[in-house]
């Protein structure tokens, strides 16, 4: 610290910043990377599978999280280290473009760290190590490519799609009905799928979850659910053949823009401004009256002198729906969102078959749903449950099963889950270790180790002895040359995946090892840390 003076005589003190930064150079600075980024995947790696245990989270204002989902424990978690900040990103880019494997990428990535660690001990250079990675990386990936088989399967034979969906769904905290959910998941993505274009618009799936009844009464709706009711208590509670209007603009006088006052000082004034009010409310009940609506939804509030009219005039409404929803209506019904009265058409209006007001046990929350719509291409998933989180937790499974309905949708490819593709990759890369004269065989042989990590971690959360339990399946897989051997997690007696139809889509497999090794690439390059100290 030392003291100066400005051009005017007035002091300031300089702070020599660089006393107050920490620094690490070299192996010192690899070491600490691979320790946090360790410390991360060790957090994930007993919450792998079906006996996986579930993670609780504290948010900042007190709420609690349970969860199994990789991708959420870590959003939730407060990361401080930047690479541990890594592994975080990792799994939640393995969240946007797959939607599943996410605690299985962290996994992954932490066993290569460690596997690192070792190969750094021996003296062999990070760089070589990465290189290492990457050839490695390539040989799995062609192996799972070859490995894969591709199923067939329409919207009438879909249970391929349900049992890859239960894979996903029976390391959840939801197992016990993953059959229908699965069903459910399947029927939801097949209903909006393109199916010659290979493509799912996931947006056109709408979950909603509500408090009360149990998870079997999780329904799929062909339409829309909102949590709003009719806007007057004695309105009809269920219309046939509804003609929908969808108004975006209020049930109100209008109001000028500009600053306004109104002075009256005779009641004869008065009267003559409540007459225009009501002749404007007149107006606009008679406009949707003209054009046949049957039901109106409306993201505004009504004035209780135009609801009053509407029930009078026997035509429901729904007010203060949100965007998104009446987007979806818009979508679902083929109406059109009007912005305003003079431009509503008879064109303009939704269809539906039935829209009716279903209210849940003592308490007095309703519902509407809005059904046999006349473009069914958007759906609803309703899941009731027990409590908050409960629901909460669901609406994660759920997504994660549409996730891997649609990755199937787009490419048909699976492989065998319950480690077995890992076993088999972790034995090609090690055949192909040898073909490498220099040091990276070294790293190659280190990534076929790390690979054999995510079945490890699977036997060892099901309770069964980890090395015995993968060297004796290790072993099938080679005596009979058939990568369909994984860890009988369940204790079903068999360790053919085919059997109990354990399953995981290619892609997601794939992406797995690739997001992982370029992490892993990542922090072994970097050989200095500069980072501000704590005061």
């Amino acid at each position: 610290m030392a003291l100066a003076f400005d051009e005017f005589g007035r002091p300031f003190i300089i702070l020599r910043e660089q006393d107050q930064k920490t620094r690490l150079r070299g192996i010192d600075a690899q070491k600490a990377n691979i320790a946090a980024g360790k410390a991360v995947a060790r957090i994930l790696r007993s919450s792998l599978g079906p006996k996986g245990m579930d993670k609780m989270l504290q948010g900042p204002d007190g709420d609690i999280t349970i969860t199994n989902d990789g991708a959420t424990i870590l959003e939730q978690m407060d990361v401080d280290n930047q690479i541990a900040k890594l592994m975080v990103e990792l799994s939640r880019s393995q969240d946007y473009e797959i939607g599943d494997g996410t605690t299985g990428v962290v996994v992954m990535a932490g066993a290569l760290l460690e596997q690192a660690e070792r190969q750094l001990d021996r003296g062999i250079h990070p760089i070589r190590i990465a290189e290492g990675y990457e050839m490695a990386s390539r040989v799995a990936v062609e192996h799972l490519e070859r490995i894969s088989q591709k199923f067939e399967f329409d919207i009438n034979n879909f249970e391929p799609l349900v049992q890859t969906c239960m894979t996903t769904l029976s390391s959840k905290i939801v197992n016990r009905c993953k059959r229908s959910l699965a069903e459910i998941a399947v029927k939801a993505v097949l209903a909006v799928a393109d199916l010659e274009r290979r493509d799912v618009n996931l947006d056109l799936i709408k979950v909603e979850g509500k408090v009360g009844g149990k998870l079997e009464d999780t329904e799929l709706i062909y339409g829309i659910l909102i949590d709003k009711d009719m806007s007057h208590p004695q309105m009809p509670k269920q219309i046939e053949d509804a003609h929908i209007a969808i108004l975006t603009c209020p049930f109100e006088p209008p109001k000028p823009k500009t600053k306004h006052k109104v002075d009256i000082d005779t009641v004869e004034k008065f009267q003559t401004l409540r007459k225009q009010e009501q002749q404007y409310f007149d107006e606009m009940v008679q406009k949707c009256k003209d054009v046949g609506a049957t039901l109106v939804i409306c993201q505004w509030g009504f004035d209780d002198e135009a609801n009053h009219l509407l029930m009078h005039r026997n035509l429901p409404a729904v007010r203060w729906v949100g965007g998104v929803e009446l987007e979806l209506i818009a979508i679902a019904t083929g109406g059109r969102i009007v912005p305003r009265f003079q431009e509503l058409t008879p064109e303009k209006l939704g269809k539906a078959g039935v829209v009716r007001e279903k209210s849940f046990g003592t308490t007095k929350e309703r519902m509407l749903y809005i059904e046999h719509c006349a473009n069914s291409k958007a759906v609803t998933i309703f899941i009731r449950g027990g409590n908050k989180m409960m629901i909460e937790e669901t609406k994660r499974s759920i997504h994660d099963a549409l996730c891997v309905a649609r990755n199937l949708i787009r490419n048909k490819s699976i492989v065998y889950g319950g480690g077995a593709a890992e076993i088999a990759c972790s034995l090609a890369v090690d055949a192909a270790a040898d073909k490498y004269p220099g040091v990276e065989q070294y790293a190659i042989r280190a990534f076929a180790e790390a690979l054999d990590s995510v079945p490890m971690a699977l036997a060892e959360n099901s309770g069964l002895q980890p090395i015995e339990t993968l060297s004796a399946v290790k072993s099938q897989q080679i005596k009979e040359n058939i990568p369909f051997y994984g860890i009988d997690c369940n204790d079903v007696g068999t360790n053919d995946m085919r059997e109990q139809d354990v399953f995981e889509t290619l892609i997601g497999k794939q992406q797995q090892i690739l997001l992982a090794t370029q992490v892993v690439k990542m922090i072994l390059k970097i050989d200095d840390v500069i980072s501000n100290s704590e005061y």
